[in-house]
């Protein structure tokens, strides 16, 4: 009888887990832990390889920008289109514009004049400064295109003559103002734009006519300069200019004025560029061959999905790789013998990249050297004849449509960029809740143990009393 009580008590004991320890916070922590990490491993691991698809595509997107925006660059520069020259730099220089090459050189220019502005310069005020009051009233400044400035002058910020000329300057309207002070005095200048139809003039009310400002009027300050066109004869016809800046004469060329003399003349020409297409064909393939291979690295299958590229299917970058295969096919000129790369020995090996064959591009230069630098690089680029540069820039400005493969694949992986990092965020709250759920149920569980606890402790003291008679 003692020893089955004694039993039973012991298995009571070891039911209830009388003093065994039990740490129910890690209890709670292990099985939140074992909820969690599973859940929170494939969001991770989702997140690790759509992150490294953003950085991807975005490196493809630029490596494609960068291509493009490099080959427009190198084509534009002297080295390809040569260099503009003046043989009188002290009458008129000149200098390449962007987009093209200059046509129609050379050609011969004579500088009969020089553009001017207006320029009305005040009556010296004997032993004034820049701070010095001009008196109250109005100024407006009226611009033969029609603009009118109006400043009321009195307040402490424009009551002087600096504080005069910054607000005639914020106008904006084509006339600037500057204060001259010298060994006689202090005065204002005015000066327009040049160009004869950019006259101006400036009237005054003053509330006390004897005040510097009454006299800053056109009728009554001195006219120094006279607004006129500049003047130009070019190839034998008469131009004329309102500014010594002219980008409108050839085109692609900024000529800028410095100096008139109607009696010589100035010659404008062109060096020949100190690259040849050769090279220039020789570094393209070199550097469409490196974005090629960025391509068919992060593309790649790999031999397993350890080892595959970040891109790899990807239709947007299959697309990408589809479409500059296509360039040496492409035409770049309707007429001429040589109409596409592929036809001056440029072709596409079955990875993508290039291959030049030099000696067929060679044998094409020999054939027709002008024929194929004006369908490389043409003077005017059109649709039937783009040149390399308008295709590389058509080839990326297709790829980079707001609807296109490429920028739709960049919107999708973003947006499951976003809806992972709420799924992590959903996932603590969750698991937030699950701990508090769990330290619930075993702090009612601690309570009733603690109850049964007192239970056993009184059974067991009656089961020592019981062995206690029995013996």
């Amino acid at each position: 009888m003692a020893t089955t009580t004694t039993s039973v008590g012991s298995s009571i004991l070891s039911a209830l887990g009388a003093n065994s320890g039990i740490d129910t916070s890690a209890l709670v922590t292990s099985l939140v832990s074992a909820t969690r990490d599973p859940r929170q491993s494939a969001i991770t691991t989702q997140q690790t390889t759509n992150n490294a698809r953003i950085s991807a595509l975005a490196s493809a997107v630029s490596s494609l920008d960068t291509f493009a925006d490099a080959l427009s660059s190198v084509l534009a520069g002297a080295d390809y289109k040569g260099t503009p020259n003046s043989s009188n730099s002290g009458l008129a220089s000149v200098s390449l514009l962007t987009g093209g090459t200059p046509s129609g050189l050379p050609a011969q220019m004579v500088v009969k004049s020089l553009a001017s502005a207006r320029v009305y310069a005040s009556t010296q005020a004997t032993g004034a400064t820049g701070s010095t009051a001009v008196g109250a009233g109005t100024m407006t400044i009226t611009t033969a295109a029609g603009k009118t400035a109006t400043i009321t002058v009195g307040s402490s910020t424009n009551n002087s003559f600096s504080g005069l000329a910054s607000a005639i300057n914020a106008a904006n309207i084509g006339v600037t103002a500057s204060v001259v002070t010298d060994a006689k005095g202090t005065r204002l200048v005015f000066k327009g734009e040049t160009g004869a139809a950019n006259d101006f003039t400036v009237t005054t009310s003053a509330t006390d006519s004897t005040s510097i400002l009454a006299g800053l009027n056109s009728s009554a300050m001195t006219s120094t300069s006279d607004p006129a066109n500049a003047k130009i004869t070019l190839d034998g016809t008469d131009y004329e200019y309102a500014s010594n800046t002219i980008d409108d004469a050839i085109p692609y060329l900024r000529i800028e004025l410095t100096k008139a003399d109607p009696t010589s003349t100035v010659n404008l020409s062109m060096s020949q560029p100190t690259a040849t297409m050769k090279d220039l064909l020789k570094e393209y393939v070199d550097a469409y061959n490196t974005l090629m291979g960025a391509l068919n690295t992060a593309t790649s299958t790999g031999t397993d999905s350890s080892t595959a590229g970040v891109l790899n299917g990807v239709g947007a970058v299959r697309d990408m790789k589809t479409q500059l295969s296509k360039i040496t096919s492409t035409q770049l000129a309707a007429t001429g013998n040589y109409k596409t790369l592929s036809d001056i020995g440029i072709a596409t090996n079955r990875d993508g990249t290039l291959t030049l064959d030099t000696d067929a591009l060679d044998k094409a230069m020999a054939a027709d050297p002008e024929g194929i630098t004006k369908m490389l690089n043409p003077t005017m680029p059109t649709a039937d004849n783009p040149g390399l540069s308008k295709l590389m820039d058509t080839v990326r400005d297709n790829l980079e449509l707001d609807n296109g493969s490429l920028k739709l694949a960049q919107a999708r992986y973003e947006t499951l960029a976003d809806d992972l990092t709420e799924q992590l965020e959903k996932l603590d709250e969750d698991m937030a809740d699950y701990e508090t759920r769990l330290t619930s149920i075993y702090s009612a569980m601690q309570t009733k143990l603690s109850a049964l606890n007192a239970t056993q402790s009184y059974l067991q003291q009656q089961i020592d009393a019981w062995n206690k008679s029995d013996s």
